[in-house]
């Protein structure tokens, strides 16, 4: 299976600091791949890189096969045109309402009418369970339901790759678990490809196909959550240690 995505060998320098050391990560149609470690570590940084909103210093990002730092304004346009991005504070406008805050890339990108606009924007409400929200606006939304008005947004253009960065930042737990299960309906739903940053392990491996985990400016490795867990590599397996220990321990025990 040939990746849709492909970073490799990327390397990134801010100043005298290098941040990216040589980045290689594959990313698959159709899966769900988690990019965990510490915070400030370059997690988003690689985000960033695939959307082509950064250039690396050297290195390769190609996104269906083509390379994203090589290729015209027009090509890069059209390649975004598959993306969907949920980011760390949903990024909604204040002065919109939900409805206008959701419709604004069909009415920006497409050239449909109002009245295919109102159904497509009212079946993705459904499908996050805020079809009541329309009028209302952001500053009248809970952290939760900003964040899902943010994926509805994201998801409006039905595109085939969606990136999420930190998706329950600032949320309690009960809300980050409507978050992932809002993730869950909708990434079966509608099939796209998932590429999420969180920290929030080891919940997020319950939505991963693959686990990829970056430290000192390198990808360790990218797993199944399984091999993750079980991996020989120190550096994960101290991860593993650190951060999930005796929380995922626990929770196998109760399956």
């Amino acid at each position: 299976m040939e990746p849709i995505i492909e970073l490799i060998n990327v390397r990134k320098k801010f100043g005298r600091q290098e941040v990216l050391k040589g980045v290689n990560l594959s990313i698959y149609e159709g899966k769900t791949t988690v990019i965990v470690g510490e915070s400030g570590k370059g997690k988003s940084l690689v985000l960033k890189h695939i959307l082509g909103l950064i250039k690396p210093d050297s290195g390769k990002v190609l996104v269906f096969g083509k390379d994203v730092n090589k290729i015209g304004s027009k090509e890069l346009k059209d390649i975004r045109s598959y993306f969907g991005v949920l980011f760390q504070n949903a990024a909604l406008f204040d002065s919109m309402t939900v409805f206008d805050n959701v419709a604004l890339p069909l009415r920006e990108r497409t050239k449909f009418s109002e009245g295919e606009i109102q159904k497509i924007v009212d079946e993705k409400l459904r499908l996050m369970d805020i079809e009541g929200s329309n009028e209302k606006y952001p500053a009248q939304l809970s952290g939760g339901m900003r964040k899902r008005v943010g994926l509805a947004r994201a998801l409006v253009l039905n595109p085939k790759i969606v990136f999420f960065d930190e998706p329950t930042t600032g949320l309690d737990v009960a809300k980050s678990n409507e978050i992932y299960r809002v993730f869950h309906r909708t990434q079966t739903k509608l099939a796209y490809t998932a590429v999420i940053v969180s920290h929030d392990v080891p919940k997020i491996f319950k939505l991963a196909d693959y686990v990829a985990l970056i430290h000192e400016g390198i990808i360790q490795d990218c797993l199944t959550p399984e091999d993750f867990q079980t991996s020989e590599n120190p550096v994960i397996r101290d991860f593993v240690t650190e951060t999930m220990g005796l929380i995922y321990e626990s929770e196998q025990v109760e399956g």
